[in-house]
């Protein structure tokens, strides 16, 4: 029974994190197809949110590497899964809140600055889902 429970909260927790992902990309989506007069369609919020939601579900919640003792040389390496993690989740979160506060404050930055938006959450999200992919496929 408590290892139903357990898997139950984890799984719940992951869709939480999946509809964080999704509402992240539904923001920097209304603000990209604000400014880009292409990227208006309801496609372009799908994908973006679809994009978001399978990013912080793959990559937030990555299975850790074995620890290995002090003086093993494997604990030299970098977990490449966990760095691309930790600065995949970071990139998309802070674009999305430039996005949030670009949406609600109504304002208008120049066009770079949504061009290295839409670049920092395509970026952030790869990131994680190449990170989850890493971590599962070790596991």
């Amino acid at each position: 029974m408590q290892a139903r429970v357990r898997k139950f909260a984890h799984v719940l927790e992951r869709f939480g994190l999946a509809m964080a992902g999704a509402a992240s990309g539904l923001f920097v989506a209304i603000h990209v197809g604000s400014s880009v007069s292409a990227l208006t369609s309801q496609a372009f919020l799908l994908i973006m949110m679809l994009g978001g939601a399978i990013g912080f579900y793959l990559g937030i919640d990555t299975p850790p590497k074995l620890f290995h003792p002090k003086g093993s040389t494997s604990m030299r390496k970098i977990d490449a899964a966990e760095l691309l993690s930790a600065v995949g989740t970071f990139l998309a979160t802070l674009v999305a809140f430039f996005s949030v506060g670009v949406v609600v404050l109504r304002s208008e930055p120049d066009i770079s600055w949504t061009a290295a938006i839409m670049l920092g959450w395509v970026l952030g999200v790869a990131m994680q889902v190449v990170a989850g992919t890493i971590a599962r496929m070790r596991a």
